[in-house]
């Protein structure tokens, strides 16, 4: 509302600089709101998609603004949900598919903080706080990284490994939202010079400072998603050579103790045949029999570990 406190508004009861908010709407609703803000059902449907990349359309009334919002679908599983911010000369709409923790935070409590009939500062205020949300999620993932490193070091299991492969996909999810969240940006310093859509984006001095701020916290999530990305890549190839590594390690290991069995197993099979052999027929002939077979057993395991065989 252009003045008073913020207070909830049906669509009988709406008054121009209302906040319009639509969480995975229904096409009969759509078609309400669509009705009464004159806005192109196209651009409601817009956020619909969960494939849908961030971009702006504008229309003779009407601008909208679909960015890729960050959330969490578990303790260590991310993911990006397009946001359509629609802005017109009476009122600003948003559709999500999904209640996300971005807008939910634009709520009574900090009312004072923002002003719905502001809409070009409340868009950049939205988009403020998805970055914010952006920095927050990636120093959760890198701080989940550390200890995922740290488990893998003492033990290389497969449960590791599927946990820092499941913040490789979030991170790649982070990375190309963000990339073309930059590019919403770039477009929206361009088109707030645009004469045909002053009259909808109104763009005052304390506005361009926020979009700065919006385009240094976007900046800031890039460099960083991409630095994780990086680490996490490296990490992942690290801990494969390893894994392959103490694999040949195991198969250097068990050939070396096969070679040496294989010394005794040699031996009784030749002192075993049913022919006339050495010690056949001396008392003692089994003693000397096992005695060399240990002791070139033993000799053959001396050479292989001077050979770092084990």
């Amino acid at each position: 509302m252009e003045s008073g406190p913020l207070q909830e508004l049906s669509l009988k009861t709406l008054e121009k600089g209302a906040w319009i908010n639509i969480v995975s709407p229904t096409p009969y609703e759509l078609k309400v709101v669509s009705n009464l803000t004159e806005v192109e059902p196209d651009f409601l449907r817009s956020a619909l998609d969960n494939e849908e990349r961030s971009h702006i359309d504008v229309e003779d009334n009407s601008i909208m603004v679909l960015t890729n919002l960050p959330v969490m679908r578990g303790p260590e599983m991310y993911d990006t949900l397009p946001l359509a911010i629609i802005l017109t000369s009476e009122h600003i709409i948003t559709v999500c598919l999904e209640d996300t923790p971005v807008i939910s935070e634009f709520n009574q409590q900090i009312s004072n903080n923002f002003r719905t009939f502001k809409k070009t500062r409340f868009l950049l205020q939205i988009l403020y706080k998805s970055a914010t949300y952006y920095l927050r999620y990636l120093r959760q993932i890198d701080k989940l990284s550390d200890e995922i490193e740290i488990r893998l070091r003492d033990s290389l299991q497969n449960r590791e490994i599927l946990r820092l492969l499941e913040l490789q996909k979030g991170l790649t999810y982070f990375n190309a939202s963000l990339r073309s969240n930059a590019a919403v940006l770039d477009k929206l310093m361009r088109i707030r010079l645009n004469h045909t859509v002053q009259g909808i984006i109104k763009v005052y001095e304390e506005d361009e400072d926020l979009l700065e701020d919006v385009i240094i916290e976007n900046k800031q999530a890039r460099e960083m998603g991409d630095m994780y990305s990086t680490i996490l890549s490296r990490m992942a190839d690290t801990f494969s050579s390893i894994m392959s590594n103490n694999l040949n390690l195991v198969m250097r290991f068990l050939t070396a103790v096969t070679i040496i069995l294989a010394i005794p197993t040699a031996i009784s099979g030749f002192f075993g045949m049913n022919v006339a052999i050495p010690f056949s027929d001396d008392p003692m002939g089994f003693i000397y029999v096992s005695v060399l077979a240990i002791f070139l057993a033993g000799c053959c395991a001396i050479f292989l570990w001077r050979r770092n065989m084990f």
